[in-house]
């Protein structure tokens, strides 16, 4: 595979203009096909096998004005004036009127005396059921509100909000100022780190190149077979822009070292794309291979986020191994800065002094270094214990949105469960009218319960719907308590057969994923630490070094997980980062997140270790051996940490949640895994271990070995008859 790589960079470089050409004309071409032929991205949560997905496919197919999404309009009285006043219930008319008129709309629910209108007689709701065939998305979402305002428009002192379960589903995450101060922090850092604006500009324009053609067209694309959540392009943009700015560094530093020895442009870039190239491959592999295993999950809204963020990542890697070094070539020796090209031996003398002496200070002072990383790291991880998953409400939304303030309302007039209803869907082929009304008492008889709204059967078949309003918010414990005994208890106390009766709505879904991705988190971790141990082994010939990879990779992701629970659960420092209120942590960030940092701790890890490894096979001296490593190393490894941990932290600024959360989480790993563990702990504990790092039992020599960084198989160094004159 080096000596491939090796060619294709050297290729790339002689036809450079070609190949330049080539990615730009496959770009226009898979934009255009995109904006032709593109799907439409979705934020529905169809999931095959959950109840509350039952409850869906049955309400779809013989209660169709029931089967759909709904929303809530949020109504309040002027002060001093009650809905039931002659100009107000005038103004709910017109109102009422108007969203029947709106497309998709099957049924309008005015608001009822004693139902939904508040005690007070000030506040009232309106529930807007679609049909089965609409799917979710912001132009419903401004259709209704700009229908709902026009109506009241006569009367202006009648308020009216927005929100219900059409908002969970259709309202998209935000982009902006957030992502563009990441890139800029990535620019200054990349500019300090090389000291050119020509070696800067390669890595963040290969990033935002391969995003511009993997969110412009590849997501799209993607979209027309699967079902593409809406909030894909901003993991995308998150992920694609670390790892491309990463591993183009990688290859950048590498092409600078060859300049330095000496070599010609074009040989200084095969061997860059050989050795680093490699690695690229290596780590961007894991992380592609990582993603997809989220279809582990079982969530086919994941598994396709899963695949489009994974090709994402695929075309990050193959722009590194051939548009880069293209660039390269172009480029030249302005990839260094003046003082470099008008004197070389400068970038080779002095670079490696400050790592060195911190590697062996490491290593005299091992077991202290070792035992107080592993104290700090496991005091960030013990909040996990605590960790709680779930979805976000529209009661943690940003005060300004109008679906907060519709939530807060309903918390007002009727309480917090208001907001997010328990639909219960039954099959009534079985089911008589009696067991029915049973069913309705029942409910209305558990503590948990607020309201039920009496059995409606449907027109056009054998279905039935029950609405439920639970006493306590749809994140509440108690409300997921309260979905268990409604399914358990009540279904079978009163129905002769409990499966004919389902309980849906987004609250009953949101409750039903976080279960299913709770059941199946530690089975991934497992298959992805196990998938870790085989590679690393294979790399290095070792069976210490990758048990001691695994083990540290969990305590850095584990000590990401334990600050998101100490912020979004705990609420520690949430006002520095624009969360007005704790939330549970969104049940499939953990997943994306443990698959994300799994690749980018292997790229670390394979970049350090193949270095100690390289000069324990010269010296056979394991000590000097990882302080070299250290040296060789650590300033590219925190460069490229600093660049990561900058762009996810710009995505900490956006206002949805789950956006913070992954960017705060990825952020916390990467400064963990690329500070305490790379140059702390992987010193410290290699020293302790000495030779036995590199021990490996005979009886498994018969693997296959997989060369990483490595130079053997490369053709003869070419040097610049130039720059060996200068030297």
């Amino acid at each position: 595979m080096s000596v491939f790589l090796y060619h294709l960079g050297r290729a790339c470089v002689r036809h450079r203009w070609r190949t330049i050409g080539a990615w730009l004309i496959s770009a226009m071409a898979l934009i255009g096909l995109n904006s032709a032929i593109g799907g439409e991205m979705t934020n529905g949560f169809v999931v095959p096998g959950l109840d509350s997905q039952d409850a869906y496919d049955l309400l779809a197919d013989r209660f169709p004005s029931e089967g759909g999404i709904n929303a809530q309009v949020v109504v309040e009285a002027p002060d001093g004036s009650l809905l039931s006043d002659s100009q107000q219930r005038t103004a709910l008319d017109e109102l009422g009127t108007a969203l029947t008129g709106i497309e998709g709309v099957e049924v309008v629910v005015p608001p009822i005396a004693g139902q939904t209108i508040s005690s007070s007689g000030t506040i009232g709701l309106f529930r807007v059921a679609y049909g089965p065939d609409f799917i979710p998305s912001l132009a419903m979402l401004e259709t209704l509100e700009e229908t709902g305002r026009n109506a009241i428009g006569s009367n202006e002192t009648l308020r009216v909000e927005f929100g219900g379960d059409l908002y969970n589903a259709a309202d998209q995450p935000e982009t902006g100022f957030g992502e563009m101060l990441g890139l800029i922090s990535a620019v200054i850092i990349l500019l300090l780190a090389f000291g050119s604006i020509v070696a800067m500009g390669l890595p963040i324009g290969l990033a935002l190149f391969g995003l511009a053609l993997g969110i412009g067209g590849i997501i799209g694309l993607v979209a027309i077979g699967m079902d593409v959540p809406e909030w894909t392009p901003n993991m995308a943009s998150m992920i694609g822009l670390g790892v491309g700015i990463d591993y183009a560094l990688f290859i950048v530093t590498r092409f600078r070292e060859g300049l330095a020895d000496g070599l010609t442009v074009e040989d200084a870039a095969g061997r860059a794309n050989a050795t680093a190239g490699l690695s690229v491959i290596f780590a961007g592999g894991t992380v592609v291979i990582a993603i997809l295993g989220l279809a582990m999950a079982g969530l086919p809204f994941m598994t396709a986020a899963a695949v489009a963020v994974s090709i994402v990542v695929a075309l990050m890697v193959l722009a590194s191994l051939t548009i880069l070094p293209a660039l390269l070539g172009w480029a030249g020796h302005r990839v260094n800065p003046k003082r470099i090209r008008s004197n070389p031996t400068v970038q080779r003398v002095g670079t490696t002094g400050r790592w060195q002496r911190w590697g062996d200070h490491v290593s005299k002072h091992a077991w202290p270094y070792m035992l107080s990383t592993l104290v700090l790291l496991v005091a960030l991880t013990a909040p996990v214990l605590d960790l709680k998953l779930g979805f976000p409400d529209q009661g943690n939304m940003p005060e300004e949105r109008t679906s907060r303030q519709a939530y807060d309302l309903l918390a007002q007039g009727f309480g917090p469960g208001f907001s997010g209803p328990l639909l219960v869907a039954v099959d009534t082929s079985n089911v008589s009218d009696q067991e029915l009304r049973s069913l309705a008492v029942a409910l209305q008889k558990d503590t948990g319960v607020a309201f039920v709204q009496p059995p409606e059967r449907s027109p056009v078949g054998e279905a039935a719907t029950i609405l439920v309003f639970p006493t306590t918010a749809p994140q509440d414990p108690q409300t997921v308590d309260l979905l268990e005994r409604i399914r358990g208890p009540i279904f079978s106390s009163v129905l002769a057969d409990g499966s004919k009766a389902h309980v849906g709505g987004a609250t009953a879904s949101f409750a039903d994923v976080s279960d299913r991705v709770q059941n199946r988190l530690p089975i991934f971790i497992t298959g992805v630490i196990a998938l870790s141990f085989i590679l690393l082994m294979l790399v290095f010939r070792s069976i210490l070094v990758p048990i001691k990879a695994a083990l540290l990779n969990l305590l850095s992701i584990g000590s990401a997980y334990g600050v998101l629970v100490m912020v979004f659960q705990w609420g520690w420092g949430q006002s520095l980062i624009g969360l007005e209120e704790t939330v549970p942590i969104v049940s499939f960030v953990p997943m994306f997140m443990f698959a994300v940092l799994f690749g980018l701790s292997m790229d670390y890890e394979v970049f350090l270790l193949s270095r100690v490894k390289e000069e324990y096979l010269v010296s056979g001296k394991n000590s000097q051996s990882v302080i070299s490593g250290i040296s060789n190393t650590a300033r590219v490894i925190t460069s490229a940490a600093l660049i990561m941990i900058s762009v996810f932290l710009g995505f900490v600024a956006n206002p949805d949640p789950i956006m913070k959360m992954m960017g705060l989480g990825l952020a916390t790993a990467i400064f963990v895994d690329a500070t305490i563990v790379r140059v702390v702990l992987v010193p410290a504990s290699m020293k302790l271990m000495g030779d036995a790092n590199w021990w490996f039992p005979k009886r498994l020599a018969w693997l296959p070995r997989l060369d990483i960084e490595g130079e053997e198989r490369l053709p003869a160094r070419e040097f610049d008859s130039a720059s060996q004159t200068a030297n």
